[in-house]
């Protein structure tokens, strides 16, 4: 069972999934979290997962904003841990700066980052985004990405790797294409931390991970498991939640670990 926070103390979590999966992906880390009585939403975004009826060459990164602001506003969360895995990175930015005062901590769990007005094809490496502009086209007349296989998100257990072929769906061509629209910095100045998944490292985030290093105000860990740490290391990553989750940065920056 997860543990409860300091005193018995609820923390209320917002799981955010990256590209190709839904929040079925938190599954392993959200039942965790609820055993120890926390609050946790795992939304899926737009033309995803359970959603993936509404795919459509029209959908944005603000699209993506909005369905997790949605769940924040409708749901009337306040004193959110507001995780981003992967692409769910840029999603948690825009909430950031949308509603901050709704922000406990932001966590970017091997996340994708942009500077505000840049798009995530600017950041990703040439060859990456030629290829993956190809099989758009080839695959769906450009309206999304087809589906990786799973060992391309370090999950390489045979009954966790079938789980991943059955419920990974195309993604939106769109939200890739589209810059993120911020008004202040990446964070918002809340206290954020990147996790890192070290083993194996998750090649496309290389320069991601550098810009992070170079910044101030950012916590920094790390988790030894491949990219889709909350399928492949479900328990690291709720112990790193509630400790991040606890943690009361001063000055409102969280000093690098």
């Amino acid at each position: 069972m997860a543990e409860r926070g300091a005193a018995g103390e609820v923390f209320t979590f917002v799981l955010v999934h990256g590209a190709w999966h839904g929040g079925w992906c938190w599954r392993r880390v959200a039942d965790r979290l609820r055993a120890g009585g926390h609050r946790v939403f795992a939304p899926t975004c737009t033309g995803l997962g359970e959603r993936a009826h509404l795919l459509a060459r029209g959908i944005t990164l603000a699209t993506f904003v909005r369905d997790i602001a949605g769940v924040i506003e409708a749901e009337e969360l306040a004193d959110v841990v507001l995780v981003g895995h992967s692409f769910g990175g840029l999603a948690i930015s825009g909430v950031a700066d949308l509603m901050p005062e709704a922000i406990r901590h932001l966590v970017y769990l091997d996340a994708l980052l942009v500077e505000p007005g840049r798009a995530p094809f600017d950041v990703l490496p040439p060859e990456v985004v030629a290829d993956r502009r190809r099989a758009a086209e080839e695959t769906s007349g450009s309206v999304s990405l087809p589906v990786p296989p799973p060992a391309a998100f370090g999950v390489f257990d045979p009954q966790d790797a079938a789980w991943l072929a059955r419920r990974l769906t195309p993604h939106p061509l769109g939200t890739y294409e589209s810059p993120l629209a911020l008004a202040s910095p990446v964070g918002n100045g809340l206290p954020r931390t990147y996790v890192a998944c070290a083993a194996p490292a998750y090649p496309a985030l290389d320069g991601v991970k550098a810009w992070v290093r170079r910044q101030e105000g950012w916590g920094w860990r790390e988790i030894e498991t491949g990219h889709d740490a909350m399928v492949s290391a479900p328990d690291a990553v709720v112990a790193l939640l509630l400790d991040l989750a606890r943690a009361r940065p001063r000055d409102g920056r969280l000093s690098p670990s």
